[in-house]
């Protein structure tokens, strides 16, 4: 955290992604131009985006941000909460910076949002928890690279339980079907981690189905890091009558690596129907 700046400094450039400004524009712009993903006739409400280093994970994270292209202009605010790697965590933490750095520029966040949530009983102010997390930072350049200007609401999930995360998101979600709105949520989440190829397929599989049905209950810890995050956008999805949709289903084994050990990678959108 630049503390003077109240800016909250990127903590794996270089590492899970270039931290030269030119190379990882590059590096986002080659995803985006060799994805395949159908463009959508309506704006995603919500994406589900996977946070490994982008040799592993950037195709399928580009399968969901292609989904934007289209309403680049439109999206001004992205809510995005991802899980707590670093730091044990009672709740969800927001930050108190000001902006959230990389090397493609500073993002501002939207602090009234975030002073809003701060009165939630199960939030809390922790900048230990956004320090180093790579969950959210990953997310960053894939937004600045696409969205013209945005404001960023960004919250780090510990030990909480998946309806309040859900609560949280009732503040947010549209209560109308069709009704406009400036605000994206975006779930950073890994799959399956260190299980052979062929298991990975099949464990990762069935994660896949239950989000595709909106069934939180039928995904357990073993199937995704990101798991809190995941069941509270899927419990406001099924209350608000959003459509699941797969965009990539790949793993460390079909992008980088061997195939011993790996790690799964999944990209979901949900749209009103």
């Amino acid at each position: 955290m630049n503390k003077q700046a109240n800016i909250r400094s990127p903590a794996v450039a270089g590492s899970f992604y270039p931290e030269k400004e030119n190379a990882l524009s590059a590096m986002i712009q080659a995803y985006l131009d060799n994805c395949d993903t159908p463009t959508p006739a309506n704006k995603p409400v919500a994406l589900i985006v996977p946070h490994a280093g982008y040799i592993y994970s950037g195709a399928v994270a580009a399968s969901a941000y292609s989904q934007l292209i289209p309403f680049q202009e439109q999206i001004t605010r992205v809510v995005l909460l991802g899980p707590s790697h670093r730091v044990p965590l009672a709740g969800i933490a927001t930050s108190s910076a000001n902006a959230f750095q990389t090397p493609l520029g500073t993002i501002p966040l939207d602090t009234d949002t975030i002073e809003q949530l701060n009165h939630l009983p199960f939030v809390q102010c922790n900048d230990e928890a956004h320090y180093y997390e790579h969950s959210l930072e990953v997310q960053l350049p894939f937004l600045q690279k696409i969205l013209s200007s945005f404001s960023l609401v960004p919250l780090v999930i510990g030990q909480t339980e998946d309806q309040l995360v859900s609560e949280l998101l009732e503040t947010i979600i549209h209560k109308k079907k069709g009704q406009d709105d400036n605000t994206l949520i975006l779930i950073s989440s890994d799959l399956s981690h260190y299980l052979d190829y062929e298991r990975a397929k099949r464990c990762d599989h069935l994660t896949c189905k239950a989000i595709e049905t909106l069934t939180a209950h039928h995904i357990h810890y073993e199937q995704a890091c990101g798991l809190t995050g995941i069941a509270g956008m899927l419990l406001s999805a099924k209350k608000h009558q959003l459509q699941a949709k797969t965009l990539d289903l790949r793993n460390s084994g079909d992008t980088a690596g061997s195939k011993d050990r790996v790690v799964g990678y999944g990209a979901w959108a949900f749209f009103h129907k």
